[in-house]
């Protein structure tokens, strides 16, 4: 019997539901561990492989492809960390049984400290997620260091066993590496040549290798040979990526419609239980819309992404005319629309679609999103934990009115966790 899937046509492509001002129930946990309870109840539990069958990788042939070399930041200098370094508490209210040794391993670091196995390491970037309890550090030669929560493999060392401090990922070989992402429990890294490895949890597609497998340990490349990819980055549960012509590429869970297909993917499997058709190799996006104030749909036309953030279950673009582009869950005003309807395709930010006040850079956290205008001007809209107050639309950080922003980073409490303005550190 075929399986009856969960569609709409509506002019969002939302999936028509229940709302209750955003406090709808979402399944936007609070903490890890309600994750993993919900994932074990109402996923599918694949055996040790599942495939789609007539998976088609996008490919580009070789005399079209581009050869490109991407550079590595450009700034170098030592680590330091402070605060939690509990990683298998972080974002839990209790330790999994299966890791109850680690309980009371790791501490509270009230100061920046070193880690000496990197004290002739010089690094370029430091990387993590507003979802994630692992970290990464990519070094001034292209090496791939991580540490941390590791029960799905997502350090990328052929074990589930946690590291307490940084270790080089063999896994990778001579392959350099430029830029990296984190989910909930994988992660993503970007060669110099474009290609991109993942590894970690894979139960809903979220590594791109066109399978579905509870995890892989090591690196692997991602099931992809179009032109070269030059942008990555991590949701909790999905993935996307970035060519160098700007076309976008999503896979994983589209639960909230995050992948930008104009579906949730949602399907009735037997006895009645609803799972999700997950992406399990990059699929272009293909629409981009804007609505208008009669709620009228237009299509966007020559959208070519330069830049892509993720949050928990939500996905920001920014193209190359300085557009922003929102979509997935719509709770606490996270996409900017001044509603909270889920966004199935990728929708344009007002805001940002005027002269002199387009975009430069755009980060997400857990459940907010963040833009730099072009004046050097950071923009917030969403919700943060501290104050539980939904933002609808991108507003002015009043606070820092001034001072022209270059980096920001968010946390699942999504509060930056550090700014670097004009050279200071906050």
């Amino acid at each position: 019997m075929p399986r009856k899937k969960v569609t709409d046509i509506s002019g969002n492509g939302g999936l028509k539901r229940k709302r209750a001002s955003g406090k709808k129930k979402e399944r936007e946990f609070s903490s890890d561990d309600e994750f993993e309870e919900y994932e074990q109840e109402n996923t599918k539990k694949p055996g040790k492989q599942a495939t789609k069958p007539g998976l088609q990788p996008v490919t580009v042939s070789d005399d079209v492809k581009e050869k490109i070399k991407l550079e590595l930041p450009k700034a170098k200098g030592q680590m330091l960390i402070f605060g939690a370094t509990n990683w298998d508490l972080i974002g839990r209210k209790e330790v999994p049984k299966q890791q109850a040794a680690y309980r009371n391993l790791g501490q509270n670091l009230w100061g920046p400290h070193r880690y000496g196995c990197l004290n002739d390491v010089q690094v370029s970037s430091v990387v993590s997620g507003p979802c994630a309890a692992h970290s990464l550090i990519i070094t001034t030669e292209g090496k791939l260091w991580s540490w941390g929560r590791n029960d799905k493999g997502q350090l990328g060392h052929g074990d589930t066993k946690r590291l307490d401090a940084p270790k080089l990922v063999e896994g990778l070989g001579d392959e350099v590496i430029v830029a990296a992402a984190c989910g909930r429990n994988h992660t993503l890294a970007l060669t110099e040549n474009g290609a991109v490895y993942s590894f970690g949890e894979n139960k809903l597609g979220q590594l791109g290798q066109g399978t579905q497998t509870d995890a892989v340990l090591s690196p692997a490349m991602v099931m992809y040979n179009g032109q070269p990819l030059v942008k990555v980055a991590c949701g909790a549960e999905f993935s996307m990526v970035v060519d160098c012509k700007g076309n976008l590429y999503s896979f994983g869970c589209p639960e909230y419609g995050q992948l930008g297909h104009n579906s949730d993917g949602k399907f009735i499997a037997r006895a009645q239980r609803i799972e999700f058709d997950c992406e399990l190799i990059p699929r272009r996006v293909a629409i981009f819309i804007e609505k208008t104030k009669d709620g009228q749909v237009l299509p966007v036309p020559n959208v070519v992404a330069r830049d892509v953030a993720c949050g928990a279950n939500h996905t920001l673009v920014l193209d190359s005319q300085k557009r922003v582009f929102s979509w997935g869950f719509g709770g606490y005003g996270r996409l900017g629309h001044t509603e909270q309807k889920d966004e199935m395709v990728p929708r344009l930010v007002k805001l940002f679609d005027f002269p002199g006040r387009g975009a430069t850079q755009i980060y997400c956290g857990y459940q907010c999103s963040f833009a730099v205008s072009e004046m050097g001007g950071l923009f917030f809209w969403g919700v943060t934990n501290t104050s539980r107050e939904s933002t609808m639309y991108p507003k002015a950080v009043q606070d820092l009115c001034g001072w022209k922003i270059r980096s920001l980073a968010c946390g699942q409490g999504v509060k930056p966790r550090w700014w670097l303005l004009g050279g200071d550190c906050f």
